[in-house]
């Protein structure tokens, strides 16, 4: 039988995930006014705070951060692979493989 102390554990962490998706959802909604109003260093806060929550949602479901590093350079490796439209007019998957790649030695 599940302890009480447990089960406040796994509410309290359901609770917190809910509470991120909503910020998640309130990030991407300042992030649209702020590409609105063309306000720079609005769209560098909202974009690296979308970020930190995607790694927090993460690791509240589980997943270290770590394991989200390899899986996004898998993602990009197979954006390459496959020629996507904005790897083969900006090479920005090339630019963010790397970048991870240089992070790491």
């Amino acid at each position: 039988m599940t302890q009480p102390k447990e089960d406040m554990g796994i509410t309290k962490n359901i609770r917190v995930v809910e509470w991120l998706k909503t910020e998640l959802i309130s990030t991407i909604g300042t992030l649209f006014k702020h590409l609105l109003h063309s306000t720079e260093e609005g769209i560098i806060t909202s974009v690296s705070y979308i970020i930190i929550i995607a790694y927090v949602i993460g690791r509240r479901l589980g997943i270290d951060f770590c394991r989200v590093d390899r899986e996004v350079k898998r993602l990009l490796r197979a954006q390459i692979d496959e020629k996507h439209e904005v790897e083969k007019w900006y090479g920005d998957f090339s630019e963010m493989l790397s970048y991870f790649d240089s992070k790491q030695r």
